[in-house]
């Protein structure tokens, strides 16, 4: 056995080396860094106009409106302000941006979103414009409005867009809206539609009682219009969420009720927003795809 393992070691240490295998080896080793530098100078010019688009955005609104006619790349744009209105007088100022969604993989749904953006920005921009004429036309005086958007949500399943319209003059008020689209199905989620029946509004309401008393024992500053904690009955007092309320669905996956500025509390608590336990309302979902 020993003599047979000698003797094909031997054989093997005699093969003859062909004739240039080390000028092959060499070429060969030349290749392989070139290609690696070539990629390493793409990745790194990718990431320049990755960044370049990206400040381009947020810096210059006509950018973001020219860049959404184009290929939408990866997941840089999700969400876009498409146009501004702006007023800016002395004592009348506007500024209200519309925002347009892409990259939902169903234009038919970005096109029905993105037309009720457009309307409702319009449709403020008309009201303000009416209301500084009147002002005008009656010895003048003051008014303002912001809106905007923000994006609350954006994982690979979900989208949470907030529109929130601001009155800026006076007792200012503040109302939010929000839509939450399953980007894989195309679908825009509504509230009910999370549920098997009516039941969640009983629990969902039940719930964000207690959190506002439990609030208001933790922190002195924080005020609810709501039955307990010491407070009368009052009519102005929360009793119940409508059965389409304003809703998200966060990162965590978890419901999230939001409430207008001056709806359930006094205006110095702003928009409230109360995370509903998911184990308190896991029995009448649907499923847990989105609520988890």
């Amino acid at each position: 056995m020993d003599n047979k393992l000698n003797e094909l070691k031997r054989q093997y240490r005699e093969i003859p080396i062909p004739e240039g295998l080390d000028n092959i080896i060499d070429e060969a080793i030349s290749k392989h860094v070139h290609r690696k530098r070539i990629r390493i100078r793409w990745i790194a010019a990718a990431a320049a106009i990755a960044i370049l688009y990206i400040s381009a955005l947020n810096i210059s609104p006509s950018f973001a409106n020219a860049s959404s006619k184009w290929p939408v790349i990866g997941p840089l744009a999700k969400v876009l302000t498409i146009r501004e209105y702006k007023v800016e007088e002395p004592t009348y100022k506007a500024h209200i941006q519309v925002p347009a969604i892409a990259d939902l993989g169903d234009k038919s749904l970005e096109q029905q979103l993105n037309n009720k953006y457009s309307a409702e920005s319009k449709r403020l921009y008309d009201e303000f414009m009416a209301e500084m004429d009147d002002l005008k036309k009656n010895g003048g005086g003051e008014a303002g409005v912001e809106s905007g958007y923000v994006v609350k949500t954006d994982t690979d399943r979900l989208l949470s867009i907030g529109r929130y319209v601001a009155n800026t003059v006076g007792s200012s008020s503040t109302t939010f809206r929000y839509d939450t689209v399953d980007k894989v199905n195309h679908v825009l989620i509504t509230l009910p539609s999370l549920f098997k029946d009516d039941r969640y509004i009983d629990l969902i309401s039940n719930n964000i009682k207690e959190q506002m008393i439990a609030r208001m024992k933790q922190d002195k500053n924080s005020f609810f219009w709501v039955t307990g904690n010491g407070q009368q009955e009052s009519d102005l007092n929360f009793r119940t969420i409508e059965k389409d309320s304003n809703f998200y669905i966060n990162t965590d996956n978890k419901l999230v009720i939001s409430f207008d500025k001056y709806a359930v509390a006094p205006g110095s608590m702003g928009i409230v927003e109360f995370v509903i336990p998911t184990e308190l309302i896991a029995d009448v979902l649907v499923n847990q795809a989105y609520v988890k």
